[in-house]
């Protein structure tokens, strides 16, 4: 078996199961009682702290093939990326009905009254154009602009971060380590692409005439 077999017939596989077990373990946490005295708040944070996770290791996938050179990294990309909006969904979807009952109403009221809620719901609604996108038919039709879409999933990112701080109203810790880790992951493209457009636009050395 070759090593793009094995990447795809046994990795990918691996960590396809892998992501699905912070639901394995919710939901046998929740069918056992294993849960605090409020398991439903704990399903609607436990998913969507798990959303922010999945985003950060999304966003990890780039400077980690840039800094080790091991290209084949990048086919997870748009798996762990489709995790982190899966995650996003199931947190959004227990918040609507725990909290507000299916109630449209009530939604439209959280968004406008409550920051956290604003910030929370916009990233989640930047993910679902990139998560509609993510195949090859879309990329093939969309073609450069693909990629610019996809940049939206910084600003999710950003936002996620901010909601979940918002969320815990504790500006230490938790929410403190992934706001740092977004803000890294983010600043590490910055400085790629100016120290590589600087390299790229350099001008040629001087070649001094032999005397």
């Amino acid at each position: 078996m070759t090593s793009q077999q094995t990447l795809r017939f046994v990795v990918k596989p691996v960590v396809f199961v892998a992501a699905l077990g912070p639901l394995a373990w919710l939901t046998w946490a929740a069918l056992t009682g294993n849960l605090s005295v409020n398991p439903l708040s704990d399903l609607t944070n436990e998913t969507g702290v798990w959303a922010l996770r999945f985003l950060c290791i999304s966003l990890a996938i780039t400077p980690l093939r840039r800094m080790t050179g091991w290209n084949p990294v990048i086919k997870f990309r748009r798996m762990l990326g489709l995790y982190a909006f899966f995650y996003g969904t199931l947190h959004f979807s227990a918040y609507w009905a725990f909290d507000l009952l299916f109630s449209f109403g009530n939604m439209a009221a959280d968004v406008v009254k409550r920051p956290f809620i604003l910030f929370g719901f916009t990233a989640f609604i930047l993910m679902l154009p990139l998560a509609v996108t993510s195949t090859k038919g879309w990329i093939r039709r969309l073609g450069r602009r693909w990629t610019t879409l996809h940049a939206l999933i910084y600003v999710s990112a950003i936002l996620a971060a901010v909601h979940f701080a918002y969320k815990v109203k504790v500006f230490t810790g938790d929410p403190v380590y992934y706001a740092a880790v977004v803000t890294l992951l983010l600043g590490f493209r910055v400085v790629w692409a100016f120290t590589h457009r600087r390299t790229a636009y350099a001008p040629p050395a001087r070649i001094r005439p032999s005397t």
